[in-house]
């Protein structure tokens, strides 16, 4: 593993189990039904493209299917 690698691991984490865990974008994502849709506002959207932009998180690279 590289130095500037940040590893999110549930497993490590000191908030495991607690009402901050219920809230965690990681545990939303992780724990949710795979067929469901993650449905974020557009707000949520410019931030997230932002984000990626600056390479912090991996773009978004969800295309709609015709």
């Amino acid at each position: 593993m590289r130095d500037d690698t940040l590893v999110i691991d549930c497993g490590t984490c000191s908030e495991s189990g607690t009402d901050t865990c219920d809230g965690c974008v990681v545990t939303y994502l992780c724990g949710r039904d795979p067929e469901d849709a993650v449905v974020v506002d557009l707000a949520e959207f410019r931030a997230i493209r932002m984000l990626g932009d600056a390479g912090l998180v991996p773009p978004l690279r969800h295309t709609e299917s015709v």
